[in-house]
């Protein structure tokens, strides 16, 4: 549905406006005025940028992180005559992901942060396009408990997950195997350090890990790329999102980024989505969808590319991948301690406190000192996700 039955655009909300979902998701409504409008754009505290991208489109609400932020927007836009609204904080997140007029919310805020918003626009009966991983990664049950109590649909916007929505029947739902699934392929481009000696891991930079070969991304994504543990938490959230176990997804490392994710049958066929490396792709499909419409991307030449390669992941390069797939089989809290810990790890390795190395064993640690526990209510989550900040932070003060 491309437009409301009143054949008004429908309205858009994008969660992380300023990130590289948010951009290439405002570029894809760009080229479609006729079907959607901009209603809201966040970004925490990239100030400048959201100034840039309101005086532009125009949003009904802004929000920014707190109020000194959000004072100094409300100043520069009403100096231009931009009618913009300036919300601040997590709850201004919250009323523009679930307000009554939103009917698209584009969820892009990297990590935890994106959690309370996005089950706000569930709650709402929104349509929610989901690239906050994290947020059914840390909550997976309670996610799809919300949604299927709600009227909300929930599309996937990783370039992957939204490859095996598309290679799946309509009727997955009933089950993968009444649907005639044997297992889910998803594919990884193994990232800048595939081939490097295992010896080099331990000395290479923030600027060496984030220069991905394939995708232009954000920081904290291109590390979780460079370890593979962005593949764990697509692990996790495929099997939320089409209620697989563990063992029915395997992980293949495919370098050219081309086959998005794959599909395997009983039968023997496997359906595979294709497209060149541009999220353009994804969020289009998601925001048209059923139908399509143009996304800006180039047309896929395999005669230019030539080849694709296929290889398993090597976890003893990749620690982890394992360790995402230990803690979606443990369940509970794990996977929400897992996502917790990684982004500490993650911020300490940007920042030069630790090595590129340490990221899993600051991981691991953690999962090992800490219990897991059953997920009852989003307090048990978010208690988990605080316990194991903590922990993190006195492994890393320690080492």
């Amino acid at each position: 549905m491309s437009r409301r039955e009143d054949d008004r655009p429908l309205r858009v909300t994008i969660l992380g406006a300023t990130g590289s979902i948010g951009l290439s998701t405002l570029d894809v409504v760009a080229r479609h005025p006729d079907r959607y409008e901009v209603f809201a754009l966040t970004g925490h505290s990239r100030v400048h940028e959201l100034y840039e991208l309101c005086r532009r489109y125009r949003p009904r609400y802004a929000v920014v992180a707190d109020d000194v932020a959000a004072a100094r927007l409300r100043c520069q836009l009403r100096d231009d005559g931009v009618a913009t609204q300036v919300l601040a904080g997590e709850q201004g997140l919250v009323d523009v992901a679930g307000h009554d007029e939103v009917d698209v919310v584009m969820a892009a805020i990297v990590g935890a942060a994106g959690l309370r918003p996005t089950l706000a626009a569930v709650h709402a009966s929104k349509r929610l396009l989901l690239a906050n991983k994290e947020a059914l990664v840390m909550s997976g049950a309670l996610f799809m408990q919300a949604l299927r109590d709600s009227s909300a649909t929930l599309l996937p916007i990783d370039s992957e997950h939204n490859a095996i929505f598309q290679c799946l029947p309509a009727d997955y739902a009933r089950g993968l195997a009444r649907a005639g699934v044997r297992r889910i392929l998803l594919t990884a481009s193994g990232g800048p350090f595939r081939e490097m000696p295992l010896a080099e891991l331990e000395n290479v930079s923030p600027a060496q890990a984030c220069a991905h070969p394939n995708w232009s991304m954000g920081r904290k994504i291109s590390v979780d790329s460079a370890s593979m543990m962005n593949k764990g938490l697509e692990l996790i959230e495929a099997c939320w999102l089409f209620d697989a176990r563990p063992q029915q997804v395997e992980v293949v490392i495919h370098p050219q980024s081309v086959v998005h994710s794959m599909v395997d049958y009983v039968d023997g066929s496997v359906l595979a989505q294709l497209g060149n490396p541009d999220m353009r792709t994804p969020i289009a499909h998601a925001l048209a969808w059923p139908e399509r419409v143009d996304s800006g991307v180039s047309p896929l030449d395999l005669l230019r590319i030539g080849r694709l390669d296929f290889q398993a992941p090597d976890e003893r390069r990749f620690p982890c991948l394992r360790l995402a797939r230990e803690a979606a089989q443990a369940g509970g809290t794990a996977p929400a301690i897992l996502n917790a810990t990684n982004e500490v790890a993650v911020d300490a390795f940007l920042t030069g406190r630790i090595r590129f190395t340490q990221i899993a064993g600051m991981i691991e640690h953690v999962l090992q000192c800490l219990p897991r526990t059953r997920v009852d209510c989003l307090d048990d989550v978010l208690d988990a996700d605080a316990r194991a900040r903590d922990l993190a932070r006195h492994w890393l003060a320690r080492e």
